[in-house]
């Protein structure tokens, strides 16, 4: 009973949350760092759920609703390359080496908290991703941060869907291969067991799907006949094969960096980002000749045994190296402070603020195959905006307000000043089910 009360509380509060609709907002006197086209003072137009214009000098419509932001800072959306929230049920689809078969989509949760969290974080768009207990795991998808919509409301409309590979520890450890009890539990052992097996696992996967590739399209150029089995694991593969599906690979080890990369290679597609890349610094020459992006930590080391060489300088290396890198969270608590994080790539690396800003805006959204749409303030590109009281990249920046698709998702003024009917609604239906819960014919209260 006390979990449907709170989900009922929950639920009313998203729903009073909820923007309408996307209006017509004009943000003026603000400093706006565009990411691609320089920082200037000046406003920004938002009409139908699209930047409009953006200059030193707009002209105001009549019926638009002026959003003042004197002294303040607007900044495109954040983006984060790697998360794992709005997943319900687990996000490891652990029983086999293999499972390109299963969905992101099929399981996204919009009641989770952390996508409000995210949204007070600046965040817009974060690519969901399968966990790494699989050498290749399931597929991926971004999403956008519209919180009080659907699960498939989250979805970004027509961005390229991914897959998630994983190398090193998580998929050789998943396998588990002397099948000893995990929590008291009897396990089955699974393949692979080494890092040698976890390229195997690859490899064999891919020959497979070339194969049905080659049956598909044999298929495809006589439409006669009965047409091949559909198998949904191969499918995934094959489309990957096709660059109809991005690649984005966990990876820690500077020479399981260079062996997936000659895996993609030797069956003809590429890497779309590396994940992690802890050790990228030592192989950027090669990522960059790759065409791979790396999707990396500010500065996380020796949490495991595979990240004991990780530097804080790797990202500006890399980036100094050719490579497009983003900076990313994996976790839904640094996700609300991806900002400061970028502004470490000033300190270790001397990026500069432009620069460092892109690795959470622009290059993520390159690296997704949607900066034709978000990750920079211009004209036509969708309003994803983020407006801070403070210097973005500063540690003390807080966010005024986040506008997705034109509408407003989060307002710190009206966060804070709904907070007392919240807490008294909150209580009221603590009281109401502890009414309920209370033994029959136990005296009630005067008035109930």
């Amino acid at each position: 009973m006390g979990e449907l009360i709170m989900k009922r509380f929950l639920l009313t509060a998203l729903l009073a949350a909820a923007p309408l609709c996307a209006q017509t907002y004009i943000i003026k006197n603000a400093t706006v760092m565009t990411v691609s086209k320089g920082t200037f003072k000046g406003s920004i137009l938002v009409r139908d759920g699209k930047i409009a214009e953006v200059g030193e000098v707009v002209m105001e419509p009549a019926g638009a609703k002026v959003i003042d932001a004197s002294n303040q800072y607007v900044i495109p959306g954040i983006i984060d390359c790697h998360s794992h929230i709005a997943v319900d049920g687990g996000v490891n689809e652990g029983s086999i080496s293999v499972s390109s078969m299963v969905d992101i989509k099929d399981v996204l949760n919009p009641e989770d908290i952390a996508i409000y969290r995210a949204l007070a974080g600046g965040v817009t768009t974060a690519n969901i991703l399968h966990g790494s207990a699989n050498a290749i795991g399931g597929k991926t998808l971004p999403i956008k941060m519209r919180w009080g919509k659907d699960a498939e409301g989250l979805v970004f409309e027509g961005a390229t869907p991914g897959i998630k590979f994983a190398l090193g520890e998580n998929p050789k450890r998943a396998g588990n291969p002397t099948g000893m009890p995990i929590n008291g539990q009897a396990q089955q052992g699974r393949y692979p067991a080494t890092r040698m097996g976890v390229e195997d696992v690859i490899r064999e996967a891919f020959n497979n799907a070339k194969i049905y590739k080659a049956e598909w399209d044999a298929y495809d150029a006589k439409k006669t006949g009965i047409p091949p089995r559909r198998d949904l694991q191969m499918e995934a593969l094959k489309e990957v094969l096709e660059g109809r599906r991005y690649v984005h690979a966990h990876c820690y080890r500077a020479d399981e960096i260079l062996m997936l990369m000659r895996i993609a290679d030797d069956y003809g597609f590429k890497i779309r980002t590396l994940q992690h890349v802890l050790e990228g610094y030592k192989v950027a020459k090669e990522i960059a000749a790759h065409g791979a992006g790396a999707s990396t930590f500010s500065d996380w080391w020796s949490y495991k045994v595979e990240a004991f060489d990780a530097i804080p300088y790797n990202a500006a290396v890399m980036q100094k190296k050719g490579v497009l890198v983003s900076l990313n969270s994996d976790d839904a608590e640094l996700m609300r402070h991806l900002n400061s994080e970028a502004g470490k790539a000033v300190k270790y690396g001397g990026l500069s603020e432009t620069e460092a800003l892109a690795m959470v805006t622009l290059n993520p959204a390159k690296q997704l195959g949607i900066d034709n749409r978000v990750g920079s303030i211009e004209v036509g590109k969708d309003a994803d905006l983020v407006i801070y009281d403070k210097f973005p990249l500063s540690d003390y920046a807080k966010v005024q307000k986040v506008l997705i698709d034109g509408a407003i998702y989060f307002d710190r003024d009206n966060e804070v000043s709904t907070r007392p009917a919240k807490q008294a609604e909150k209580q009221k239906l603590l009281d109401k089910e502890k009414q309920n819960r209370a033994p029959q014919g136990a005296p009630r209260r005067v008035g109930q």
